[in-house]
């Protein structure tokens, strides 16, 4: 697969036929003004710079290798270095339609927003996972867009970076909101979810994978839920107001405790059927989840 990679954002503007960027470490980009060369009919692009869009049409993407068409106003983020495949529609009486976002790092450069716009988890999202928004969400954020290109077409001063800033972090807060609104409105589904993983690692504990294995990671866990990491620790955040981890510590602190009342196997042959190589981590991850040791856990049965 060839992956052309766009290092700025006027290149970006140069191959979608586009002006010349106002600024060229920030822009704001209109879909309809987008040009897609006819021969162009799949793309796989990575960025170096942010990318946070909302778009309509037929084109498909796939991200994360999963496909999404774009017919109602979706919101989306990508970080620097994440592919993007787009299947583009010949149609030409399709009208597209939506905008683009496009930050480059050096625009945060000593900004507090260059550390915190890692914490974003959403930034991981594959593109199933997108956020769908209202009518009035919408509204809502395409202001926030239209603050920050008002901002950059203006004279730029002192004071404009911090304007500019305060807007992006505006529109990352509503995202965030909107985002757990989703999780609320989607209950059936994220409520599946969280039935699948509660089966996942029951019959991981249960199949003698942790000997051989080890506990599973995060990373395992999404990928056997077809979420992605991030999505699925939020949305376990939303509904249990814990994390991934967490989910997995506490299955196995579950098992621990059956396997401490139940059988006569030392402290240390029960680390090692839970897949730790050194009990002393064990009961040092039993105690931190418990407030006792295993030992006074086991006497608290005599």
């Amino acid at each position: 697969m060839k992956v052309h990679r766009l290092k700025s954002i006027s290149e970006f503007h140069e191959l979608r036929g586009l002006p010349k960027p106002e600024h060229p470490l920030i822009s704001v980009v209109d879909y309809a003004q987008i040009y897609v060369a006819p021969s162009d009919n799949i793309e796989n692009l990575t960025f170096d710079y942010y990318s946070i869009a909302l778009k309509r049409g037929v084109n498909k993407m796939y991200y994360g290798q999963q496909a999404c068409d774009f017919n109602e106003g979706v919101l989306f983020f990508m970080a620097p270095n994440q592919v993007l495949k787009i299947i583009n529609s010949q149609d030409e009486e399709i009208k597209r339609s939506g905008w683009m976002l496009l930050i480059h790092p050096d625009f945060l450069w000593n900004t507090p927003l260059a550390k915190t716009i890692k914490q974003y988890g959403f930034f991981d999202y594959s593109v199933k996972e997108a956020l769908w928004l209202s009518e009035k969400e919408e509204n809502v954020i395409l202001n926030v867009i239209q603050n920050i290109k008002q901002e950059y077409h203006s004279n730029i001063d002192k004071f404009s970076q911090r304007i500019i800033i305060s807007q992006i972090e505006t529109l990352f807060n509503y995202s965030e909101r909107f985002y757990q609104r989703q999780f609320i409105t989607r209950k059936k589904i994220n409520h599946q979810i969280l039935d699948r993983l509660e089966t996942l690692l029951s019959d991981y504990f249960n199949s003698g994978d942790l000997i051989s294995k080890g506990l599973p990671t995060v990373q395992h866990v999404a990928d056997e839920l077809n979420v992605s990491p991030n999505y699925l620790s939020g949305l376990l955040k939303m509904l249990t107001g814990q994390s991934t981890q967490q989910h997995i510590h506490d299955k196995l602190i579950e098992k621990a405790k059956e396997k401490i009342s139940t059988t006569a196997l030392s402290i240390s042959e029960i680390a090692y059927e839970l897949g730790f190589e050194h009990p002393q981590s064990f009961s040092k991850l039993f105690k931190t989840k418990t407030n006792i040791s295993p030992l006074e856990f086991r006497q608290s049965f005599n």
